[in-house]
């Protein structure tokens, strides 16, 4: 899982934020329902306080405590729902004490007496173990002047155990809630986001050479229909320019071509008419010399834009790339041995594909004058031809001086050279790898470059093999690759 996607941070975001509030939420509630509790708890005692004072204590003397303590147990059962009810009378003592609750949660007997704020309204008890009793306190003035203080308590347990079943419940189904929404959250981030991948494959495959297929539009009405749009119109203005940019190398280098032409044999007639003349002589040479350069530069620009532009007619035939690249190499060897390198050929035979012998064959020459340029003498070039998947490759590696890293990225641009120096002392202008590019995408296939500087440099082309298509004598059609 990639987690710098926007599909990733998003269902992280929305995941956290879901998970704040949830906790917020159990939060306020966990403390809303403990105050509700407590405050209800509080309510419930003081009306037992009230009661006992209004409806009992008023019959006080005229009643004895036996008949007080009966009515109370009748009444509200202390042992056996775990109540403190406390009598007292201010002079006198206690009048009336419940007994200890059969939890055993508290010792009424040990409770100490309110003091005088708290003698009208409630307090806490805590005991060990944990354990909390509020009670609530009253204080009722007797026509004879007499005073009595009723208590009414009872402990949190009951409070405790409804507080911790909802945080048992937060815990259980908090988690599950959270797993739930994340899962559902990426589930439609990826739904809502499948059209913009659509977009990126697309976009991926378009470069200078498929201009003029366009990205999928989105019909949402939302902004990755707009974006997708947005984005046509751009590569149709890149496509205009690429065009624009193309038939004016094509025109410029068509142009140019013809009266290069007549230069050149104009001075071939006047070195020939000034032969006796040395000087001039060397003078026209020089020029006739820069003449070819500059045909061969037209030349050679004329071919990329008509390449580029998908004007050049290919011959495809079906070829055996191992024998092409076997007796083009071997051709080669010639201008090899002229600076003492070796020239090793591994093509397997029975590679074939579907393209322009010609063509081919240019790709194969420019690739071994460029390592035999660059090559030191003694040195070794390889020619290797085989089968990789549904692809033929050919590789041409040297043991020369390599290619900076930094230049790696730039060596199939028209006119650039790593070394321009020696490319120029050469002859070289830049342009023969980037006609082998223009050739490969013209064959549907692509190059690709590896070197270290001082080790040498290895070259790979990729072709797509050549579909036979056969019949198993029972009618159907079987294709091998």
């Amino acid at each position: 899982m990639n987690t710098r996607s926007l599909r990733f941070r998003i269902t992280v975001w929305y995941a956290s934020l879901l998970a704040g509030t949830l906790i917020l939420f159990g939060a306020s509630v966990y403390l809303g329902l403990e105050r509700y509790l407590d405050w209800t708890l509080q309510r419930a005692l003081a009306v037992e306080c009230r009661t006992i004072a209004t409806q009992l204590l008023s019959q006080f003397p005229a009643k004895d405590t036996a008949w007080l303590g009966r009515e109370i147990n009748e009444d509200y059962a202390p042992e056996v729902n775990g109540l403190f009810i406390r009598v007292s009378r201010q002079g006198t003592g206690v009048v009336y004490l419940s007994g200890a609750p059969k939890d055993g949660t508290f010792d009424p007997s040990h409770i100490p007496f309110p003091s005088e704020k708290e003698m009208d309204g409630s307090r806490k008890l805590q005991f060990d173990f944990g354990n909390r009793l509020l009670i609530n306190s009253m204080t009722l003035a007797m026509p004879n002047g007499k005073r009595f203080i009723v208590e009414s308590g009872a402990p949190y347990h009951q409070i405790e155990v409804a507080l911790h079943g909802l945080l048992l419940t937060f815990a259980i189904y908090m988690p599950f809630v959270v797993s739930l929404a994340v899962a559902g959250g990426y589930w439609l981030m990826r739904r809502s986001l499948q059209p913009v991948d659509e977009i990126t494959k697309r976009a991926e495959g378009i470069t200078s050479t498929n201009l003029s297929e366009r990205l999928p539009v989105i019909r949402t009405g939302d902004e990755l229909e707009r974006l997708s749009k947005s984005l046509n119109r751009m590569i149709e203005r890149l496509d205009n320019a690429f065009q624009h940019i193309n038939r004016f190398s094509a025109d410029a280098s068509h142009e140019l071509r013809t009266p290069l032409t007549i230069l050149q044999l104009e001075l071939e007639g006047i070195a020939q008419n000034h032969r006796r003349d040395v000087s001039l002589g060397e003078q026209i040479g020089s020029a006739l010399e820069e003449t070819h350069r500059m045909s061969r530069i037209v030349e050679s620009l004329l071919t990329i834009s008509r390449l580029d532009a998908g004007e050049v007619k290919m011959d495809k035939s079906h070829l055996d790339l191992g024998e092409l690249a076997a007796s083009t190499a071997g051709e080669m060897k010639l201008l090899a041995e002229e600076k003492s390198i070796s020239v090793r050929i591994q093509a397997g035979f029975g590679v074939e594909v579907a393209g322009d012998r010609v063509r081919l064959q240019q790709v194969v020459v420019n690739l071994i004058d460029n390592s035999i340029k660059y090559t030191p003498k003694g040195g070794t070039i390889e020619v290797r031809v085989g089968r990789e998947g549904n692809n033929a490759v050919l590789e041409v590696s040297d043991n020369g001086l390599g290619i900076p890293a930094h230049d790696l990225p730039h060596v199939f641009e028209r006119f650039y050279r790593a070394d321009k120096a020696r490319s120029r002392a050469s002859g070289g202008a830049g342009l023969g790898l980037s006609i082998v590019k223009a050739i490969c995408s013209a064959h549907h296939g692509d190059i690709q470059v590896s070197s270290q500087e001082g080790k040498g440099s290895t070259f790979r082309v990729e072709l797509p093999l050549l579909q036979v298509f056969a019949h198993d004598g029972t009618g159907a059609t079987l294709k091998e690759t």
